[in-house]
């Protein structure tokens, strides 16, 4: 009876969650990618990642911990010899990319603000690749992260996803502004993402640090290359979101594109699309480089000056691209509707390059946003599709907190877009007309159409007044 006690207990610790990434501390002083190009310094940055039995994780590929600790101090010395992290240098610097990885330098493909001058109805925009061929430069912060899958017992040396297991992103994972009052409504946080690349791959039980570290996307010392077949997952944290002063820039800056000449006043007349907050818009990301001769202006495509000869189908054909990032819309989608966000192999030891940047062509990236100065991110990763209250749990066996997000429905019907919901661990349904309310919360506001509301558990029950 004990040995199988042991044996649901084990089975029920893996559960819980399988990679979680947390305290990340960005201090922002930027005026953003339209004007200014001023950076993004960087304060108390520190990433806590943690995971389950069933992974291990290493920042030099050589000590396996299921916790491991990377931040300003030690992002070079945590690693391996000869790593390639970068902290940002002086401070971050808005860039663009569509997640696409260069198969020569095993790094992210980025682009930078060349030169940006406005027109009769936005900006136009040259763009150049960043240089980081023998090593990432300043402006993003970049770090190799090493994850040991012990799932199963064969190992696939062949790049097939089929072959991989589901990883998921958790609710909880958020962007959010660190300041109070009215520093906190610049909205830099909305156009922060975060990047996972994965690099290549070897077999789980590979002793060698070197064979390890030198996974690359060449496929040096037998490793599976993974980078030249799938681009990085892109994860694009509020994208609902928008601050009235972001939207006021927008509507003053942006009018409707009808003409080929970027320069011509002429190529410009009437109102562009409307951008409200509570709704997710399109990020038409640098695909190439653009110089003058390509007539790009910033508020290129459907959703903005509705202009879309700039735009193409694909990152490969033109200069801008409408990246279908992996959105906070999605991470917040529950059950059976809950996505994917990336996949790795059983019995493997994937190394993963993460990028946490801001992206220049956000439309929530104008030039005031750099009076936020700080922002707070937080992600996790989990293998479990459903949270308990997903299949009704009754409770019996007791399951892990990790497992067990302790919530309760609080019916609501809106009149409108229900918007800034606070605290971040409560999300909404628009589909049930719920809150999912975390039990240890007692009361919380959101705006319905921008009206504030504010909800109170009186132990009554909830009332949203």
């Amino acid at each position: 009876m004990k040995k199988r006690n042991k044996k649901h207990e084990k089975r029920l610790r893996k559960l819980g969650i399988a990679t979680a990434l947390c305290a990340i501390i960005l201090g922002v002083s930027t005026y953003a990618w339209f004007i200014g190009m001023k950076t993004v310094n960087v304060s108390s940055f520190d990433i806590s990642i943690a995971s389950t039995e069933s992974l291990m994780l290493s920042l030099d590929g050589e000590t396996w911990d299921y916790e491991v600790n990377i931040n300003g101090e030690n992002y070079d010395t945590a690693s391996y010899d000869g790593n390639t992290n970068s902290w940002g240098g002086e401070g971050l610097v808005p860039i663009s990319t569509t997640g696409a990885m260069s198969p020569d330098t095993s790094r992210l493909i980025m682009f930078e603000k060349g030169s940006l001058t406005a027109t009769a109805g936005g900006y136009r925009l040259m763009a150049s690749q960043v240089d980081n061929t023998t090593a990432e430069t300043d402006g993003y912060v970049a770090f190799d992260l090493f994850i040991k899958n012990f799932s199963g017992e064969e190992y696939y040396t062949n790049y097939d996803p089929q072959n991989e297991e589901a990883i998921y992103l958790t609710p909880e994972s958020t962007v959010k502004s660190a300041m109070v009052g009215e520093e906190a409504k610049s909205g830099i946080e909305n156009s922060v993402r975060v990047a996972f690349a994965q690099v290549g791959r070897v077999e789980a039980d590979t002793e060698d640090p070197g064979t390890i570290t030198g996974i690359d996307c060449a496929g040096t010392g037998g490793s599976t290359k993974i980078c030249n077949q799938r681009d990085a997952q892109v994860w694009e944290p509020n994208d609902t979101k928008h601050v009235q002063n972001a939207i006021n820039w927008y509507n003053e800056s942006c009018e409707k594109r009808t003409g080929d000449s970027v320069m011509d006043e002429g190529s410009y007349a009437g109102a562009c699309g409307t951008v409200s907050d509570g709704t997710a818009y399109s990020t038409y990301v640098v695909s190439g480089e653009i110089d003058e001769t390509d007539t790009v202006d910033v508020y290129d495509g459907e959703d903005y000056n509705g202009y879309t000869k700039s735009i193409s189908p694909t990152a490969a054909d033109g200069k801008l691209v409408d990246l279908d990032t992996f959105t906070d819309t999605e991470k917040n989608l529950q059950g059976v509707d809950r996505p994917t966000f990336m996949t790795l192999a059983p019995n493997s030891i994937t190394k993963v390059r993460v990028y946490v940047y801001i992206e220049g062509q956000d439309i929530d990236n104008y030039d005031f946003a750099s009076l936020g100065k700080k922002i707070s991110v937080s992600f996790g990763f989990t293998k479990e599709r459903f949270y308990g209250e997903d299949i009704d749990y009754d409770g019996d066996p007791q399951l892990p907190a990790d497992v067990v997000r302790d919530v309760t429905a609080v019916d609501y019907e809106p009149t409108g877009a229900i918007t800034d919901i606070t605290p971040d661990a409560i999300t909404w349904s628009s589909g049930a007309k719920q809150f999912r309310v975390p039990n240890t919360i007692d009361t919380f506001t959101f705006k319905d159409e921008g009206t504030l509301k504010t909800a109170t558990n009186s132990g009554d029950g909830w009332q949203i007044n």
